[in-house]
């Protein structure tokens, strides 16, 4: 039975490195909990009443304390934050939930006197990025600028693209017609970053009471060309460029799709992809410079053995 806050009680005292953790039964969440479990942390993973998603179940097994929160109740919230040495936010949505809901958590961790916060970001730098190329990373912008208004330290974890999504969400490597997709140079350095081992960063991180406002990663640095002979080592097969025009087509096929198949309640619809990609290939959001040697104890997953499990 999980432990609901609804109100003003009290939460017994725990160790210094005590991790809040909101988003623990997303997919990036859910590592990020792992690894600090894996670190000797303490975990209070805060979900919403009713949560009955068998990561809640797992996650408890594992060490982890299950909170039941309102996330509407910055009070609950609050109490849900005492005695944290950091609040990591790995939640998802939309201004809802990445501007309004981890507004509320702040605000809550700045209350319960927690002196570290690590937001949802988990991207390319968008701090390079121009306002409306992006509408996901303009909302991290935003939320990112109360944050640094806020009394309270902030570390961001940039991490490029999640290289998983080469395997299947993200149309750049076509293994049934083996081709690498691209729009602009073919030489345009790229920054890709494992789940996993986002992960283990962000819990490195969340445990590092040194830590910078930003922290930048990338398990791989690779060009279209890397990702094509990567493609080909790992198949065995050979794949072919495919450039399917410049950058300027792309923005004008971005408009084009958001008009035509708008999709304003999904958080990734296909022109939201697009725009991910588009901010990609103009290079302005290249991750530098990397902070990779931060933790030595992270093996950085290469890209040859993720492009190898969609064999």
């Amino acid at each position: 039975m999980a432990e609901q806050i609804t109100g003003p009680q009290s939460i017994p005292n725990a160790e210094p490195a005590l991790i809040v953790l909101a988003g623990a039964t997303g997919d990036l969440g859910y590592r990020i909990a792992q690894h600090l479990l894996q670190r000797g942390a303490r975990v209070r993973a805060l979900v919403r009443p009713g949560n009955t998603k068998p990561k809640v179940e797992t996650l408890r097994q594992q060490g982890a304390t299950i909170v039941e929160v309102d996330f509407d109740d910055v009070g609950a919230l609050t109490y849900a934050c005492v005695d944290a040495a950091c609040v990591v936010s790995a939640v998802s949505g939309l201004r809802d939930v990445m501007v309004d809901l981890q507004t509320r958590l702040l605000d809550a961790a700045v209350a319960a006197g927690v002196p570290r916060f690590i937001p949802s970001d988990y991207s390319i730098d968008f701090t390079k990025l121009p306002a409306g190329s992006n509408r996901n990373l303009d909302l991290r912008r935003e939320f990112g600028q109360r944050l640094d208004g806020a009394p309270i330290q902030a570390t961001s974890i940039l991490n490029g693209m999640f290289m998983d999504l080469l395997t299947g969400q993200a149309p750049v490597v076509l293994f049934g017609i083996r081709r690498v997709l691209y729009w602009g140079s073919a030489d345009q350095p790229l920054d890709f970053t494992a789940i996993a081992d986002t992960a283990a960063f962000t819990a490195s991180a969340a445990l590092d009471a040194t830590t910078p406002r930003y922290l930048r990663v990338a398990g791989a640095v690779a060009t279209v060309r890397d990702l094509q002979a990567a493609a080909t080592a790992v198949t065995g097969r050979r794949f072919r460029r495919l450039r399917a025009g410049s950058l300027w087509l792309l923005k004008l096929m971005i408009r084009a799709t958001r008009q035509l198949a708008p999709a304003p309640d999904e958080v990734f619809p296909p022109w939201q992809g697009m725009q991910y990609l588009h901010n990609m290939f103009t290079g302005a959001p290249k991750l530098a410079p990397l902070d990779n040697a931060r933790y030595p104890d992270i093996r950085w997953t290469p890209l040859r053995e993720v492009l190898a499990t969609a064999k």
